[in-house]
């Protein structure tokens, strides 16, 4: 019968052994491609590194004055309406 019950030490080799297995993978994969293919993926994750934090980042700073604006409003709104 196999145990559920891993120790720490365990948990750890298998996790390194995963890490290990794609690290090998991908060692690989960069071996059997060809220089012009090798510059184009190193485009491509150069452009996704630097243009996904960005493209983040501003989504998130919209968001955020988009909501204080939304605040500002409707502590105005309901300032004129407690007035009138």
């Amino acid at each position: 019968m196999k145990t559920i019950n891993k120790t720490f030490k365990q948990t750890v080799n298998e996790v390194t052994d995963a890490f290990l297995a794609i690290g090998r993978h991908i060692v690989r994969t960069l071996e059997c491609m060809s220089w012009p293919a090798l510059l184009a993926m190193c485009v491509v994750v150069a452009l996704f590194l630097t243009i996904l934090p960005l493209a983040l980042t501003l989504f998130v700073a919209i968001l955020i004055v988009k909501l204080a604006i939304g605040l500002f409003a409707a502590k105005h709104v309901s300032k004129n309406h407690t007035e009138g």
